[in-house]
């Protein structure tokens, strides 16, 4: 009945099709199309995927590269024996610390602030670079049943519900 007084009100399967078609086109003026959103913003991940491994397809093996890498590996050994050595220095010379932490309690808030985001962004960048340098583990399987080489032998052969499920 509502086919048919569909059919009556908009026309055959054509026109209903072509209704469909404008109610959509006039729906994705207000909100655009989610898949198609989806969509191309893979297509621009590809593309920007592709330009950066063409960049770096091709290793650089000079001494400059060799320094730059050296340079890179310096920060985190140097902040942590650099604590280290706080401690040391405190307990060697406990004024000349005072003198210089209370030299630090003068430092503006603001530039703590830039100090953190500079270490901050440093070491995110470097474990964003090794998250990515890394292989990707292959996706889990597919939900179903498992192969018969994955099911254990049957440690109780008269189990009767062991022995239903693996006969479906």
């Amino acid at each position: 009945m509502i086919r048919s007084l569909f059919g009556l009100l908009f026309g055959g399967a054509r026109e209903a099709r072509a209704l469909g078609q404008t109610v959509t086109s006039v729906a994705e003026v207000f909100r655009p199309n989610a898949t198609r959103a989806l969509e191309l913003g893979h297509d621009a991940y590809k593309a920007a995927h592709a330009s950066h491994s063409a960049e770096f397809q091709y290793a650089r093996g000079g001494w400059f590269d060799s320094l730059v890498n050296g340079l890179n590996r310096l920060p985190r050994p140097l902040l942590a024996l650099g604590t280290l050595g706080l401690f040391v220095y405190a307990m060697a010379d406990p004024d000349g610390f005072a003198v210089r932490m209370g030299a630090l309690a003068h430092v503006p808030e603001p530039l703590w602030w830039l100090l953190g985001a500079v270490v901050a962004f440093y070491f995110g960048a470097r474990e964003a670079h090794h998250l990515r340098c890394t292989k990707i583990a292959p996706p889990p399987r597919a939900m179903g049943r498992a192969p018969q080489s994955a099911v254990a032998a049957p440690e109780n052969p008269e189990n009767s519900a062991l022995t239903e499920w693996r006969g479906k």
